[in-house]
């Protein structure tokens, strides 16, 4: 684990974009576990499409088309979905209303049976969520990974983020962020001991600060790197 206490990554943060006010207008809303486990269950589905539709598209055609998306998957009701015959999913491969990818049609019908199977065993899937150890979210993206569909890598990260779980990404700077502070990672940073050495470092930073893990991720992020405009960082920042 490396030496470097996180007080002066913030410090560093801070700096590069004009003061501690800047920085903290920069962060996402502090996660809130208890409106994570009120999640339903199917904007839990509409997320986990929106990610995987999301992975190598441009993020804002996506949004723009996400109307139509959940007109076409109706309304991302898993018991619903998972009751519709095969006809349904193949007419979609032809829906304009949405991205007509195949294979990510292909995962919303396999993440419905997900939401579902999770649902049962903990009452709903925010719920299954919100239970979960917040220093574990190795374990977390794990689970994703082996019982969903195209949920693995950056999409599980973004998921859990984008669902107001307290979550780290794993983004190029915080990667840079990490090693410049010591932490042993390979080249591409996507194996499980990688994971588990980077959240094994922004577990000790968590606790030496007090800061959720969504705000340790985003300042190590802005603490190193390209340091772009802040009125830009505004604007396309995720949470």
């Amino acid at each position: 684990m490396a030496g470097i206490p996180f007080k002066r990554i913030r410090e560093r943060a801070a700096k590069r974009k004009g003061g501690d006010k800047i920085l903290a207008s920069l962060l996402p809303k502090k996660p809130d576990r208890k409106a994570v486990a009120k999640l339903a269950d199917d904007r839990v589905l509409s997320e986990m499409a929106c990610r995987v539709f999301s992975a190598g598209f441009v993020w804002s055609v996506i949004d723009q088309k996400w109307p139509g998306f959940e007109e076409a998957f109706l309304g991302f009701n898993p018991k619903r979905l998972l009751f519709q015959p095969a006809e349904f999913w193949e007419k979609l491969a032809s829906d304009k209303r949405i991205v007509r990818n195949p294979q990510k049609i292909r995962s919303v019908q396999e993440n419905a049976r997900f939401v579902t199977e999770i649902a049962a065993e903990h009452g709903s899937f925010g719920k299954f969520l919100a239970a979960w150890p917040e220093d574990d979210q190795v374990g977390l993206l794990d689970v994703l990974a082996k019982r969903g569909s195209r949920l693995g890598g950056w999409s599980g990260q973004y998921l859990l983020r984008f669902l107001g779980w307290d979550a780290f990404v794993l983004s190029g700077d915080v990667l840079l962020c990490l090693r410049d502070a010591g932490v042993p990672l390979s080249a591409t940073a996507t194996s499980k001991k990688d994971l588990k050495a980077a959240q094994t470092q922004l577990n000790a930073w968590k606790k030496e600060s007090g800061l959720p893990m969504t705000h340790i991720s985003r300042i190590c992020a802005l603490s190193i790197g390209e340091n772009h405009d802040v009125a830009r960082l505004k604007e396309i920042m995720q949470p």
